[in-house]
C-alpha cells in the first residue's frame, strides 16, 4: 500500500459517524440508494456548520444519509431534499424521524431534478448538494450557483468517480462531464473552487460575494 492510498485508509477510518447516521446509511444500501461516504458528510457537515446554514438544499437523499450529515453541522438549519425515486425518498423520510429531525425542518420533493430546480427561488439558500444524475451534473450546478447566496457554496461529491476521472484514456459521459466540471469551475471568475480527493471525492465551490 502507497503512502496516499494509507492516507486516505487512515482518514476514512479516522471518521466517527453519528448512530442515527449510521442506522440511515444500512437502510439506504438495503434499497441501493449509494449514500455519500462518512469521510464526505463529515466534511458536508464541517462546511455547514462553518457557514451557519439556515437553509440547504440536495439533490438526491442517499436516503437520508446526506441530509443527516448537513443538518449533523447546522442544526438549526432547514433542509429541502428532491430525489425522484419516491423510495429514496420514503427512506430518506423515516431516518429524519428515527434521528428526532422536527418535521419543520426537513422538506421533501419527489421529482426530477431538472423539472424542481427551475422553480426554486434564487439567491435564497446557503448550501445546495448535488448527489444525483451525474450526466446532468453541469446543469445542477448551474442552477446550484444560481441557488445559493452570494458566498453561499455548491458541493459535489463522488467527482473522482472511482478514481477514473484522473486517468485520461477514460473518457466516457461520466468521466467527461464531472471532468469537465472541475476544469470549468477551477477556471472561472465567478466561483472559489476546492477539490477534496478524499473518500469518493468533494468538489466544493463558493460564489463570489462582491462588494454592495
Amino acid at each position: 500500500m502507497g503512502d496516499y492510498d494509507a492516507t486516505r485508509r487512515f482518514a476514512e477510518e479516522a471518521t466517527v459517524e453519528p448512530d442515527a447516521i449510521g442506522r440511515a446509511r444500512a437502510h439506504a444500501l438495503e434499497i441501493g440508494a449509494a449514500p455519500i461516504s462518512a469521510v464526505v458528510g463529515a466534511q458536508c457537515a464541517v462546511i455547514a456548520a462553518a457557514s451557519r446554514a439556515l437553509n440547504i438544499v440536495e439533490i438526491g437523499t442517499g436516503g437520508g444519509v446526506s441530509g443527516l450529515w448537513l443538518l449533523h453541522g447546522s442544526p438549526r438549519a432547514t433542509l429541502t431534499t428532491i430525489d425522484k425515486e419516491p423510495e429514496h425518498l420514503a427512506v430518506a423520510r423515516s431516518a429524519f424521524t428515527a434521528a428526532r429531525v422536527p418535521m419543520a425542518r426537513a422538506r421533501f420533493i419527489s421529482g426530477r431534478a431538472s423539472d424542481v430546480l427551475p422553480r426554486m427561488n434564487e439567491a435564497s439558500y446557503d448550501i445546495v448538494l448535488v448527489d444525483a444524475d451525474p450526466e446532468g451534473v453541469i446543469e445542477y450546478v448551474e442552477h446550484g450557483l444560481r441557488l445559493v447566496r452570494a458566498g453561499g457554496t455548491v458541493l459535489v461529491p463522488r467527482v473522482l468517480a472511482g478514481g477514473a476521472v484522473a486517468d485520461p484514456v477514460r473518457r466516457g459521459p461520466l468521466e467527461s462531464a464531472y471532468r469537465s466540471l472541475i476544469q470549468e469551475t477551477q477556471g472561472s471568475p465567478a466561483v472559489l473552487g476546492a477539490l477534496s480527493i478524499v473518500g469518493e471525492g468533494l468538489l466544493q465551490l463558493s460564489t463570489v460575494a462582491t462588494d454592495a
